[in-house]
Order: structure tokens, then sequence, then C-alpha cells
């Protein structure tokens, strides 16, 4: 739900018409009064996760956006924490809320670094890439990641035709699909195709041996399956 300081109707209609990188820079001063930030609980389970999983020496949080995932990485117990968007905007925003970490403007398919990370962290923004570009954008993440070093990210168990959750977000890839179809340049955001099996299979492609823990604190489903899982993915 939007708050009064969050953006109007017509704020976020600007940005749906802009370019992704252009969207989020307009969007990024009210970015965390929107439903597109990942909600606490979601982060606070993460990070409690992870920081039994540790230790771990360096962070990433890619496509960091505001900052959100550096706080898991600092709650995780990671010493020295990096945050990576192609955002400018974000950044500002990400840099006021973390100063201690250090924001890189780079793209997430073309990552500035080498193999400096013990842990790779993303929240929400896997909706951004095709799925041809999942190979690219894994390679990239493995790259940067020690020998045994992880990628960690949540990711929610598929809805059904039931739920409204399930026609919500069907709806909302047509609309891009649409917009997209009709209008330039391109708004990337599409998160229905983004499941467990396919995304494994591209991680062990690249070089990752996949694990998958429930975030209990979460809930479950109907038949008792956790609603979300976090995704763990540890380069070989």
């Amino acid at each position: 739900m939007f708050t009064d300081q969050g953006p109007t109707l017509r704020e976020l209609a600007v940005q749906a018409l802009s370019s992704v990188e252009r969207g989020y820079d307009l969007l990024a001063p009210k970015f965390d009064e929107t439903p597109f930030r990942t909600p606490d609980v979601v982060l606070d389970a993460v990070g409690r996760t992870l920081a039994g999983l540790g230790p771990y020496g360096t962070g990433l949080d890619l496509c960091c956006g505001t900052g959100a995932g550096l706080r898991v990485l600092r709650e995780a117990g990671v010493g020295r924490a990096v945050g990576v968007d192609f955002s400018g905007g974000m950044l500002d925003v990400a840099r006021r809320g973390e100063p201690t970490a250090d924001c890189v403007r780079a793209d997430a398919l073309a990552l500035p670094f080498g193999e400096v990370f013990d842990l790779v962290v993303s929240f929400g923004a896997f909706g951004h890439f095709l799925p041809r570009e999942w190979p690219r954008l894994f390679s990239e993440v493995c790259q940067v990641l020690r020998p045994g070093g992880q990628f960690a990210f949540p990711l929610p168990a598929p809805m059904g035709p039931g739920s409204l959750g399930y026609w919500a977000m069907l709806g909302f890839d047509g609309a891009m699909r649409v917009r997209n179809a009709v209008w330039r340049p391109p708004f990337v955001m599409y998160y229905r195709p983004f499941r467990l099996g396919d995304v494994r299979r591209e991680l062990d492609r690249a070089g990752f041996d996949v694990a998958l823990h429930a975030l209990s604190e979460l809930g479950e489903r109907p038949d008792g399956s956790p609603r979300c899982g976090l995704v763990v993915a540890t380069r070989r």
C-alpha cells in the first residue's frame, strides 16, 4: 500500500514509460515507500539464515537498489559489503542508508570485480533479466566469487491458479508485454518465468552446486511446503 509520501500514480506511469535505468532513477527517492521493496520480514529471514551459514568476509548485493540487501549482508556478519546497481539514483539512496558499504555503478551482466567475494545476495532483481540472459548473469556472479563462495537469494514457491496473487502476477506480466510491444525503450520486468527448476539448471551449468533452505518463518502452503525458500548456490 502506498503511503502519503509514496509515489503518485502519475509518477509511476512516467517511470513505467521510461527505460529501466531512467525509471529507477526517477523512482529512487520514494522507492522504499512502494510495494516493490522486498519486505523486512523476508530480509530478516534471509539474514538470520545466512548468519548460520557463514562466516563471510566480503559480500556483494547484486542489483542493490536502495540497499536493503546491504543490511542483510551486515546482519549476516559480512566484514566488507559492496552494492552494485546501474541506477545512480538508487545508489545515492543506498549510500545514505549504508554509509560503510561501497556502492558501485555497473551492469550486472558485466561486473567489474575479480574473485573477491565470499557471498553474493540479490533481492527482487531477477524479473529484469530475460531467461536468455540468465547464463551470462550467473556466469558473472560465479566469476566474482571465490571458490566455495555462495550466491543466495529468496525464491517464493509458485502460486496456484486459485490464488489472487497468481492472477495479479499474470495480469502484471501481460500488461508489461503489451507496454513493451507498443512503447520504446522496453521496460523488462517479468517475474513469472523465474522458476526453481529452470534456475537450478542454469546455476549448475554456470558452475554452482545448489541447495534450498526453507524460510520457515514465512509460513507454509496448504500442502505443508514452505511459502519461500532461500536458494544457496555454492561455487564449485
